[in-house]
This record gives C-alpha cells, structure tokens and sequence, in this order.
C-alpha cells in the first residue's frame, strides 16, 4: 500500500585508514539513517568513531552494517561460512558498532547486512535465520533492515522480530522482486532524474518496479541509496526532494 512516511538510508562509513570512499559529509546532511561499514568489509575503528559521531550532531540514525570479513573484495563475495559462523561474525560487528556509537555519544537503532550477505538473507533462509539469531542474541529487540520480500523480512515477521522493509533506489529488479545482479548491465542506476521519479512511483504503488515495469506489491519502511556510487550525493538529494515534492514525509526509523 501507498505509504506516507519513509526513512532514506545510505551505506556509509565504508572508507578504511588512509583510502576515502564516498562522500560521507555530503550524504549525512541528506538521508536519515546512515548504516556504518564495522571493519570487516569496510571500515575501521577511526572511521566508525567519526562517522557516528558527525551522524549524531546532525541528528541522523545510524546502524551497524555487518558483512564477510572480505575487505578485498568490499563485501560483495559471498564467503563459504556456516550459519554458525555467521552468526558469530554479525554478533562481533554489532558489538563493535554499539562500542563506537557510545563512545561518539549516539546508539545504534538498527542492523543492515551488507553486500553479499545482506543479498543472501534475500534468497537463503538459513543465512536469513543466522542472521535474525545473531541481532537478538548480540543486541535483543534491536530492529532489522531487510530487503523487502526477502527471507529475512518473512522470518522477522513470523519469529515477531522487529523488521523495517527496505527497497533499493538505485539498483534494477528483476521480474521475481529480487535485485539484479551487478554483474549484468543496467543493475546500478547513475541518473539521479530517472532514480528519484522512479522512487516516487514505487512509494505511491507501494511496491517494487521491476525492469519490465510490472509492480510488485510490498510494504516500503525505508529507501537506500548506495553511498559508493560516484553520484550517490546527486542520487540521494533528487530522491528525497523527489519525495518531499510528493508528498512523502522522510524521517528517520526510530
């Protein structure tokens, strides 16, 4: 259904030691969550310390943003770890993250699995399930980010776990509701014009546009636009201005 309220997150933090990734600054001033990279895919203890605390004088949430220990390839490869491996790598980010946002004077609201293994809690139930055990016994009530129609999203719901649905701004959907992969052409979207009208379409149908067109119903709790992408500070304005022009109310989750 249509929704009148969403928050706008974005993947951030995800610089490590002397190498600058995104525009963190520029992006804080614009969305409302910010989910912060804890070292294992991106990030280090210098990086999360300041990134929570310039969230925090700027009043945005933020979340720990757990991937595979793979800084090489910056989370985007899946890593043959059991479930129970899974949920000891998850439950250490997500101490890590709740360690530095106190000490930066802010407390995380929310988890958001990175990368591959966010993409597999959309289709594995096993990993879904790893990762639901690992946020209620690392962090109990803490809410989750899952990508709308995932495993993770059914599971939070029938386990009673606090879940926010999220929908992807800039990537490309298949005709199952499932993100198309970065491998293939046209699965990141760059232009910041097309990104926020299509943004606003979804948000008023309530459900996920796939490439064809064909709308997938959904339920639309928050927005990520990827922090990485080199236009990610044009991508993210024009789809809050976007949705603010619309009628949308933009806030953070909690």
């Amino acid at each position: 259904m249509p929704v009148s309220t969403v928050d706008l997150n974005a993947d951030l933090g995800e610089s490590f030691g002397h190498y600058t990734i995104g525009d963190d600054a520029a992006m804080l001033d614009i969305v409302t969550s910010a989910n912060v990279a804890c070292g294992f895919h991106a990030g280090d203890p210098q990086v999360m310390a300041h990134t929570f605390h310039i969230a925090q004088e700027k009043g945005v949430g933020v979340g720990a943003h757990p991937g595979f220990p793979d800084l090489w390839g910056f989370g985007r490869r899946a890593l043959p770890l059991s479930p129970a491996e899974i949920e000891h790598i998850v439950a250490y980010q997500i101490g890590a993250a709740i360690a530095l946002a106190r000490y930066a004077g802010h407390e995380i609201t929310h988890v958001k699995a990175h990368g591959a293994l966010g993409n597999l809690t959309e289709k594995d139930p096993a990993v879904a399930q790893a990762v639901l055990n690992a946020v209620r016994r690392a962090a109990p009530g803490l809410p989750i980010i899952a990508i709308a129609l995932s495993h993770l999203e059914r599971l939070g719901h029938e386990q009673d776990a606090p879940v926010f649905s999220e929908v992807f701004a800039d990537r490309a959907y298949d005709e199952h509701g499932h993100l198309v992969s970065r491998t293939q052409p046209g699965a990141v979207l760059h232009d910041a014009g097309f990104v926020a009208e299509r943004m606003v379409r979804m948000v008023r149908a309530g459900g996920i546009e796939t490439v064809s067109g064909r709308f997938l119903p959904t339920r639309i709790d928050t927005i990520c636009v990827h922090g990485d992408n080199p236009q990610a500070v044009a991508v993210a304005r024009a789809v809050r201005t976007g949705l603010e022009d619309a009628g949308v109310i933009v806030k953070p989750l909690c």
